[in-house]
């Protein structure tokens, strides 16, 4: 259970795990697995469970049934298994780095940047 919803955590391939997002595409999960998993975490990804759907109603005589809508996007789940993991407190806490060894800030986490450059004030940018 967790502490409060900063601390989630979710069982993600038979694992227990501390929730890192959730719903991301193929591409958001591959970044943060590459990110994560070069700053010591063992890393978990697993596919989001589809949402539910409403059971269709059943049609009178004679009533043509309406098209099917688009499946669904696949989204996956990404989760670490230390479950004292928290992102919000990883990121603002300065506590992963990129790959070249540089601190991961907010715009590299949300993939808004390529680079993590800390030493230039983002109001300077």
């Amino acid at each position: 259970m967790a502490i409060n919803k900063n601390h989630t955590d979710e069982e993600i391939n038979g694992v227990k795990c501390a929730l890192v997002e959730k719903g991301v595409s193929a591409e958001r999960a591959a970044f943060l697995n590459e990110l994560l998993t070069n700053n010591n975490f063992e890393v978990q990804v697993g596919e989001t469970a589809p949402p539910k759907v409403a059971a269709a109603k059943p049609l009178a005589e004679g009533e043509v049934a309406p098209p099917l809508p688009p499946p669904p996007p696949v989204t996956y789940t990404v989760g670490v298994t230390n479950l004292a993991f928290n992102s919000i407190n990883a990121v603002f806490g300065r506590l992963l780095r990129t790959p070249e060894g540089h601190v991961v800030t907010l715009a590299y986490w949300q993939q808004r940047e390529k680079d993590s450059r800390t030493e230039v004030p983002y109001y300077k940018r």
